[in-house]
């Protein structure tokens, strides 16, 4: 598979994994809304925030939908949108891995471009997600006005790249139909089974391509034999038009006029929906102007020029979710994706960098959660409620020399340890050492006086006292134990089945 290389590639690719770990911490003041919430808001560098999401949020996000700087001179100011192209191409290869490990094995990526770095952004992600989870790339008209001082050409689209995680387990939803599309089914002759429209009863074969296809059918007002162009055959066999004959689905027109067939469609029988196509207009998925007067509506100084329309992210996250599912957004712009995930009943969690994280995301948050009736509100009967939690990037989890910080509470550490080990999020978060079995392995973890004594090193070292204590551990054929010491020999250890880490030089970095 060809794959796509620039200078400083080799760094780029290293980065995920040299990138501090960091912890997230909650600025209580700046969180709104329902306490029960699992919505995150986080401001912060977004390789770091996605890296401090990995141990509790693997394989959890259904949709993860971003709008990167476009390399244009023309995104937020503060984002540097002029980068030379392999800078850009080394910012954004190593987001894309933690992306990737976030996402569910059934879920879908969606990224906007425009032409300057869409088609080197197609052969990167054929690179990090595979070229067989490629989905499509969608066109999406931005806007309606032509640009009479174009250079060149008058640039109307913007490209949505889609892959999937895993092709064979991602399933997009149908679409609802539209008002418009519904206008086209009728029951203009009053057929017991309901609305239809008809559609044509040919198809772009000649008869020579497909003899067989080619045959008279009898006019039921004329009795003349009708036959198709010689460019075109009957769409179905003679044996299927005698079915569709009796089962009085020809239509022929209110008067039998027309010359040919054409076939009823009827509603009941097309689905509840339709599938999405990869042609995405003004009219049903919003433009740049729309996004722009949300914006405003919410903050009238707002200094986005290139936000993007509530109506594009719902018809995304309605195509790619369901209510519940987990949305992530690591280039949150002007909160546009977090508004509609909390408006369509989605968790969510949106990453932004800079004092617009508050000024402008937050702000737009609290105004949701507060009833705020612009965008898709109408659509979706929107009338307020909910909550987010708001988090900064807090201190390392890891010193400059790999040590593990001594202000690392159980919690954290466990859940670290857990995806070190598993590559899953922790689920148990319970008070005990007993972190999870998994592949018939029990792990435990001795750390912050886990077992009750609050001593120095306190239930932190493995003695047999400690190990009698340890919760199921007669359960287990596999056994590994974190801790700050042990004082039982090897041999102990190897008759018990229980490998033995030493924390803090056994704990290593994601």
């Amino acid at each position: 598979m060809p794959v796509l290389n620039w200078l400083n590639k080799d760094e780029a690719v290293a980065t995920s994994k040299k990138c501090t770990y960091r912890l997230l911490e909650e600025i209580p003041e700046l969180s709104y809304g329902d306490a029960e919430n699992q919505n995150l808001l986080i401001q912060g560098d977004n390789l770091e925030a996605l890296k401090a999401l990995i141990p509790h949020y693997a394989g959890k996000v259904k949709c993860i939908f971003i709008d990167p700087p476009y390399n244009t001179k023309s995104a937020f100011e503060h984002y540097d949108d002029n980068l030379e192209h392999s800078l850009w191409l080394s910012m954004i290869y190593p987001r894309l891995e933690l992306l990737r490990e976030l996402l569910a094995e059934n879920g879908s990526i969606w990224i906007t471009l425009d032409d300057n770095e869409a088609h080197y952004l197609k052969v990167m992600c054929d690179e990090v997600f595979g070229r067989n989870n490629f989905v499509s790339n969608v066109v999406w008209q931005k806007k309606y006005s032509k640009q009479n001082d174009a250079r060149w050409l008058s640039t109307s689209h913007d490209h949505i790249l889609v892959y999937a995680k895993n092709k064979e387990k991602w399933t997009p939803n149908k679409l609802e139909r539209s008002q418009s599309q519904l206008k086209g089914y009728k029951n203009i002759d009053n057929d017991p089974r309901g609305f239809w429209q008809s559609v044509v009863y040919t198809c772009s074969k000649s008869r020579k391509e497909r003899p067989n296809l080619y045959y008279p059918i009898i006019h039921p007002k004329t009795g003349k034999e009708i036959f198709p162009n010689e460019n075109r055959v009957w769409a179905y066999s003679q044996e299927r038009h005698m079915m569709h004959k009796e089962d009085n689905l020809l239509w022929w027109g209110e008067d039998q006029e027309k010359d040919k067939p054409r076939l009823k469609s009827f509603l009941n029988k097309v689905g509840s929906g339709i599938v999405p196509d990869t042609l995405w207009l003004r009219e049903d998925s919003g433009d740049n102007q729309d996004a722009k007067r949300e914006v405003r509506l919410l903050q009238p100084d707002s200094e986005f020029s290139t936000p993007k329309p509530e109506k594009l992210i719902s018809k995304v996250l309605n195509i790619a979710t369901s209510e519940g599912d987990l949305v992530l957004d690591s280039f949150l712009g002007s909160g546009t994706t977090a508004a509609v995930a909390h408006k369509m009943n989605r968790n969510y969690i949106g990453i932004e960098i800079g004092d617009h994280a508050t000024t402008h995301c937050q702000l737009r948050m609290r105004k949701v959660i507060d009833g705020e009736g612009g965008g898709i509100s109408k659509s979706t009967t929107w009338q307020g409620g909910g909550g987010f939690g708001f988090y900064q990037l807090g201190e390392a989890v890891f010193d400059e020399y790999g040590c593990l910080n001594t202000n690392i509470k159980f919690p954290t550490l466990a859940s670290h340890i857990w995806y070190l080990e598993t590559k899953t999020p922790l689920s148990n978060k319970g008070d005990t050492p007993l972190l999870g079995v998994y592949n018939d392995t029990a792990y435990y973890l001795l750390y912050n006086g886990i077992l009750g004594d609050r001593r120095p090193a306190g239930g932190n070292v493995l003695t047999s006292k400690v190990l009698n204590n340890l919760p199921d551990i007669d359960k287990h054929e596999r056994i590994v134990i974190y801790g700050e010491s042990s004082r039982l020999g090897e041999a102990r250890l190897k008759q018990a089945n229980i490998t033995f880490k030493q924390i803090p030089y056994d704990v290593g970095t994601l």
